[in-house]
């Protein structure tokens, strides 16, 4: 008697323990995807600057696995592949594209993760047979890659792909419709990158991911379509806040009736855009792609379990709309001498990135864009500069051989002297642009200095002849210290 209620004992506790440990993971997917997000990491790529020559390896071993069916739906202008990848068999169509504008390539690389996931066997293997259970999922990865191998916007006909949903003129354009109506794609995901500079509603926080459930029409009625994309939203939003708290935002809600996500919402598909803003120390996205990953993974949750039905809209309506207030760098409470009178004056600085000789890495020219009173707005980086006077850079009277003449001592004295500009007689291509803290200057040609709309950042702080900061190439540099965080000045 005494071993028959041991042995019922044992078991009640066990069953107890069994549905604490589901209840706990019930609800977790997402804090499982982040700590072991690892381990499905597509390490092949890393860099913003993605061609399809990147991912299409990648593609090509799908293909070859045939856990996924992979097919070619067409060719961009100049005759790359668009390819598509389709996995489950449920009814409910999923339609994910990237990259529709070829320099925003966050998502692709998401993408390439969760094809790793679902190639994967581990705690989520009841996860992924219920998505696939329940979904058919497919997926556009690049679906610009003209746009995408010289690391611009539009495509090679200078079209903005999503601006041509009525025309179709462009073949990019004439696929994603064609996809679009052959699923009949209950959901769409428009996967996007966006300006690093939109914050959070009014806040210094930055638009880290920013979402949007497309207007359809131009008094944005709410019907079942754009509501269950706005009850995934939310569900998305209370999600991405556990990791990145305060960095969600959403995208201006204007109807655009060229636009493809306004139109597959409008012919029926509940379609979510999704855009990849910027995060502190994250230039190449890499923590925003986990975002992706995880929010993406997350979606297909809601969608199989169809736990979004018993959502309202509500949290989605409270999501602050993102705005412009963020510059890359401001300079606060500045006197600048203007035709020989003082002014206070806020100084704005962003960042022009681009790719040198094909390095994949990101290089960076620094520019004034904006002076006067600046204090709605916030920086990335913040001086301020109470008391002290900003003096345009200047340029050195002694020419050096080289740029490794230019060590830290001799660089922080031209610095404290205001010089910004070192005279050198030759500097190899081969090392591209200079990582010290100081411009280049190879030609006679006198680079313009002045702080004034649209010059490059070149300046030094302080009071009177004693300088203790200079801004090159738009970032800080602390004169004398010995942390240089510049990435890279400009040869002139």
């Amino acid at each position: 008697m005494n071993f028959t209620k041991h042995i019922i004992i044992s078991f009640f506790l066990l069953q107890v323990f069994f549905n604490q440990a589901m209840s706990q993971t019930e609800g977790s997917l997402e804090k499982f995807l982040f700590d072991h997000y690892d381990q499905y990491l597509e390490k092949s790529i890393s860099h913003q600057y993605l061609k399809l020559e990147d991912i299409q390896p990648i593609i090509d071993k799908l293909d070859e696995d045939k856990t996924f069916k992979v097919k070619v739906l067409g060719e961009s202008v100049e005759g790359r592949k668009i390819n598509l990848l389709k996995l489950g068999k449920g009814k409910t169509n999923v339609l994910l594209w990237s990259q529709m504008h070829g320099n925003e390539p966050t998502a692709t690389m998401a993408l390439m993760d969760m094809f790793n996931f679902f190639l994967a066997s581990d705690e989520l293997d009841e996860f992924r047979e219920k998505v696939l259970e329940e979904c058919t999922l497919y997926f556009v990865p690049m679906l610009n890659p003209d746009g995408a191998e010289k690391y611009q916007r539009r495509n090679a006909l200078d079209f903005d792909i999503n601006r041509d949903a009525q025309r179709l003129q462009s073949p990019e354009a004439k696929i994603l419709k064609k996809i679009r109506d052959k699923t009949n794609a209950d959901f769409g995901f428009n996967l996007h990158d966006q300006s690093t500079l939109y914050s959070a509603g009014k806040s210094a926080n930055q638009a880290s991911i920013s979402f949007l459930a497309p207007a359809y029409n131009y008094e944005k009625d709410v019907n079942d379509v754009r509501g269950n994309a706005m009850k995934i939203i939310g569900i998305l939003d209370e999600t991405l806040q556990q990791f990145i708290p305060g960095h969600i935002a959403k995208y201006d809600d204007t109807f655009e009736p060229r636009a493809f996500g306004d139109n597959i919402q409008k012919w029926g598909t509940s379609t979510i855009l999704v855009e990849s803003g910027g995060y502190p120390n994250d230039p190449e996205k890499q923590h925003l792609r986990k975002m992706n990953f995880i929010l993406l993974l997350k979606a297909l949750e809601a969608i199989s379990t169809k736990s979004y039905e018993k959502e309202t809209i509500e949290r989605y309506e409270a999501i602050p709309f993102n705005k412009r207030y963020l510059f890359d760098l401001i300079v606060r409470n500045a006197k600048v001498e203007v035709q020989g009178k003082k002014y206070i004056m806020d100084i704005g600085v962003n960042y022009h990135q681009f790719h040198e000789n094909g390095d994949k890495a990101f290089k960076y020219k620094g520019y004034i864009v904006e002076l006067g009173d600046m204090s709605t707005f916030y920086g990335y980086e913040e001086i301020d500069a109470q008391e002290q006077e900003v003096f345009p850079g200047l340029i050195s009277e002694d020419t050096f051989e080289n740029q490794e003449e230019l060590n830290e001592t001799k660089i922080n004295e031209l610095l404290s002297k205001g010089i910004t500009f070192a005279k050198v007689k030759n500097h190899e291509k081969s090392k591209g642009l200079p990582q010290v803290p100081i411009n280049l200057v190879l030609s006679e040609s006198t680079p313009k200095s002045a702080i004034e709309l649209g010059s490059p950042a070149n300046f030094t702080i302080g009071k009177g002849k004693k300088k203790k900061t200079a801004v090159i190439n738009g970032f800080i540099y602390q004169i004398g210290e010995k942390d240089n965080n510049i990435p890279n000045t400009v040869i002139y």
